[in-house]
């Protein structure tokens, strides 16, 4: 019998890294570029009301792009659990030396 592989856990609750944040805004930003690419290059194939339609898209999509990928997504993880409050550490005194 196959143990089932048991969820990755974290020792921390911080938010993810500046580098992987940055990473998913430029894979946003790039899929909706490329769709816009994809409407440019359909205006020279279609006519009619499909035409306008693709320049619009094509026209707006820049700003779009740029408003999904620099929204932050609301995450559970955004929250960072603090510690509880410090204990002080004090050395016991050994028997004997108290008197």
């Amino acid at each position: 019998m196959q143990m089932k592989k048991q969820p990755q856990q974290s020792i921390t609750s911080l938010p993810p890294s500046p580098d992987q944040e940055r990473r998913s805004r430029v894979v946003k930003y790039s899929v909706a570029m490329g769709v816009r690419l994809v409407c440019f290059m359909l205006c020279f194939v279609v006519q009619g009301w499909w035409l306008v339609a693709l320049l619009v898209a094509a026209i707006v999509l820049p700003y779009i792009a740029v408003v999904l990928a620099n929204t932050i997504a609301p995450d559970e993880r955004t929250v960072v659990a603090r510690p509880g409050s410090i204990v002080r550490y004090a050395q016991p005194t050994p028997p004997g030396d108290g008197e």
